[in-house]
């Protein structure tokens, strides 16, 4: 059974939980605009106006115009596929007839972005071809229900996280020989560019910043380009943030090395006890993430173990979704702040797969750590190798 297989049977339980008699994924150019239920559920993507239907009782039906109908046969998931050359709108009414669902749950959402795939030219469009109908008056947003699809990983998925993590960790090791005083940010970047052009393998996220190099304390921390002016010296933190993109899935960690000055044997305990505490922060955040459990509380946990340390708030969430996209969605490990809307409200699910990522500022660098967990039925299992010290250079 393929990964979209796998998501299909699992959207079909789905429409049971949310009470949705039908969920439609109605999407055109999906290189150009791609949407969440194309590169979730149905893989093949499209050219043409095309409308996949996922009823409530079993039946599952794409829509889709001439050519692009081979291309969705291939992927296995629709028993039934409909053509058309002209317009999709008679054969859409067709179907919708047939079924007459109570609601028709849609691709959008204004908190999950990775719910978010309609739009507003093709909601539009929508609206017109079901003009005159009765439908037109039932769509509703399928976002809880895609928001659950994506963010509780199916075995296929783990699997594949699992080895992009693998891939990744395997990179870092080979890190360790490239940090020498002199070397650029960049130089450091490139080297791990090297890896993943190797593989053959895509950056997690934006190439231009994956990976994140960070070298002592003039490095600006967050989603910045890795500097050919910045040089490692002796005496600092070398931060990397990276990840791969593998079969399909994601990987993000985040590790540390100190470049040692002469004479130093051990670690500066300035730096120790910033390390000691970012990697309780991670351990206490993982403690708390439990099924049911909502994300802002998991995410509190974390914070205060930073604050009550002494060290500035960090601002941004404690875990973020890991899946298809680096930054997945489902519930959010995050505060309950303006920009993440409900998302930090919404529980803990087994299944879901998290980063959790957190670091502090010291006058050698930023000591960020970030782990890839897995949550189970009585808590977490870490999927990453945990850092538990600093690399010594």
């Amino acid at each position: 059974m393929t990964i979209y297989q796998e998501k299909s049977d699992q959207a079909a339980a789905l429409l049971h939980e949310f009470d949705l008699d039908c969920w439609l994924t109605f999407a055109r150019e999906t290189v150009v605009s791609p949407d969440p239920g194309v590169e979730l559920a149905i893989g093949s993507n499209v050219t043409w106006p095309s409308a996949f239907i996922y009823a409530r009782n079993g039946q599952r039906v794409a829509i889709v115009g001439r050519y692009d109908a081979p291309g969705v046969e291939a992927y296995g998931v629709f028993p039934r596929i409909v053509s058309y050359d002209a317009g999709i709108r008679e054969a859409l009414i067709a179907e919708l007839t047939a079924l007459n669902p109570r609601q028709i749950g849609l691709n959008y959402s204004k908190d999950d972005k990775t719910s978010d795939g309609l739009t507003v030219g093709m909601h539009l469009m929508l609206q017109d071809l079901l003009r005159g109908t009765p439908f037109v008056e039932r769509l509703v947003s399928a976002g809880p229900l895609l928001s659950a699809l994506r963010s509780r990983k199916t075995a296929g998925e783990i699997a594949r996280i699992r080895a992009a993590i693998n891939t990744t960790e395997d990179i870092v090791d080979l890190v360790d020989r490239e940090i020498r005083i002199g070397r650029s940010e960049k130089d450091i970047g490139d080297f791990i560019h090297g890896e993943f052009q190797r593989r053959g393998l895509p950056a997690a996220w934006a190439w231009d910043g994956c990976p994140i190099v960070n070298s002592g304390p003039n490095s600006a921390v967050g989603h910045g380009v890795p500097s050919e002016h910045i040089k490692i010296e002796a005496g600092h933190i070398v931060h990397i943030d990276l990840g791969v993109q593998q079969d399909g899935y994601c990987s993000d960690i985040q590790r540390l090395w100190y470049v040692r000055k002469p004479g130093e044997t051990e670690m500066p305990a300035e730096l120790q006890r910033a390390f000691d505490t970012v990697r309780l922060a991670i351990r206490e955040g993982a403690k708390a993430l439990r099924p049911g459990t909502k994300g802002y509380e998991v995410d509190a946990v974390a914070r205060d173990v930073i604050i009550d340390a002494g060290y500035d708030e960090y601002m941004h969430a404690f875990g973020h979704g890991l899946g298809k996209a680096c930054h997945d969605g489902g519930p959010l490990l995050g505060p309950r702040w303006e920009r993440y809307g409900s998302t930090p409200d919404m529980k803990v699910e087994v299944g879901n797969i998290y980063t959790l990522e957190l670091g502090v500022i010291t006058s050698a660098g930023y000591i960020g750590l970030e782990e890839d967990v897995l949550v189970t039925e009585n808590g977490v299992e870490f999927l990453s190798k945990e850092q538990t010290s600093i690399r010594m250079i």
